[in-house]
């Protein structure tokens, strides 16, 4: 299969700029197993949850991943998305310009009050760097970041809360497991008052995620690793949904990606953590995700191959055409569905 079979045309004016005023008043689309479409709004989700379910969700907190600083030598302006922490001081960050960070060239941030120092090429963005600060980092960072949200949002936000689920817990990931932001408190508790359980995992969203794949044929795409955990509770309560025949409905394709991580052919989930590099696409055999719900994705993307692999290429498209003739909102901040295959 070829990354270009997951090609669309989209008018930019469908491109979501902000999102809905109310969480749970975006638009629900309802993929159901007979290949009926159904249009909803995402207040309408507990309708299609039975009891004996078990919603998973991804805890991760989108932490101020944007860097703007200058070269300490020449003053040339740079750019760093941190992607992954790898030591207390160490992180691997997308360096934009590139070519002009070479190893041994030190930047300059917030006043000096926190340098980075490139320590290693990975390749033609991506770099290990290490900094250099004094005090809390977490504090450091929140006076020196900013959200890093995704390069089709152009418009300026008033709210950054509004890139981060009402869930969100442990600092780590560079984007928004955007599914999960059409959630409110009051939701949860109409989906728990339907005898769903909810269960909880994390996987630090980073490039393995939104990586542009580069190669025309799939199987030559490597994915970025990702890290994630998932405790023994929350394994524990997913098995027990399974044993008693209710469905596990991952939100958003990294709550799927790891359940199909750490899940066998035996229909089990184990806890664990570490790194996950799996990359799914049409042909791969699900054994643990019975429903998805996910936003609409751009074209040629990793997550487009994902949702495709989950209900079938053709009907993925028939679906995003529907949203489009229907005046759906796409991407991070747009609409969502819910897939029942």
């Amino acid at each position: 299969m070829l990354k270009s079979d997951f090609n669309y045309y989209l008018p930019e004016e469908y491109i979501a700029q902000h999102p809905a005023s109310i969480r749970d008043q975006s638009k629900l689309m309802i993929l159901n197993q007979d290949r009926s479409i159904e249009d909803k709004s995402f207040y309408d989700l507990p309708q299609y949850l039975r009891s004996g379910d078990c919603l998973v969700i991804n805890n991760t907190k989108v932490i101020p991943a944007r860097l703007h600083g200058k070269r300490k030598d020449s003053g040339s302006p740079i750019e760093f998305l941190l992607i992954k922490q790898l030591t207390e001081c160490e992180w691997e960050v997308i360096v934009k310009p590139g070519r002009k960070c070479r190893p041994g060239h030190e930047i300059v941030f917030i006043d000096d009050r926190l340098e980075a120092e490139i320590l290693e090429i990975i390749d033609d963005g991506n770099r290990i760097v290490k900094f250099d600060f004094s005090g809390i980092w977490q504090e450091v960072l929140a006076e020196a970041g900013e959200m890093p949200l995704p390069p089709y949002i152009t418009e300026k936000q008033t709210d950054s809360e509004r890139y981060q689920t009402v869930y969100a817990k442990y600092d780590g990931s560079s984007a928004a497991p955007t599914a999960g932001l059409h959630f409110t408190d009051q939701l949860f508790d109409s989906i728990r008052a339907k005898g769903v359980s909810i269960a909880e995992l994390t996987l630090h969203v980073g490039i393995g995620t939104f990586r542009p794949v580069k190669e025309d044929d799939l199987t030559k795409h490597l994915m970025h690793s990702e890290s994630y955990q998932i405790d023994q509770k929350a394994a524990a309560l997913i098995n027990q949904t399974k044993e008693n025949n209710g469905r596990i409905i991952a939100v958003g394709t990294t709550a799927c990606r790891v359940l199909e991580t750490v899940g066998g052919i035996d229909k089990r989930v184990k806890s664990a953590q570490g790194q996950t590099d799996i990359f799914i696409y049409p042909g791969y055999q699900f054994n643990i995700v019975d429903c998805l719900i996910t936003n609409f994705h751009l074209p040629e993307s990793t997550l487009l191959m994902l949702v495709s692999a989950f209900y079938g290429r053709e009907d993925i498209f028939k679906a995003y055409q529907h949203a489009i003739d229907s005046n759906y909102r796409f991407f991070s901040f747009g609409d969502a569905m819910l897939i029942i295959p």
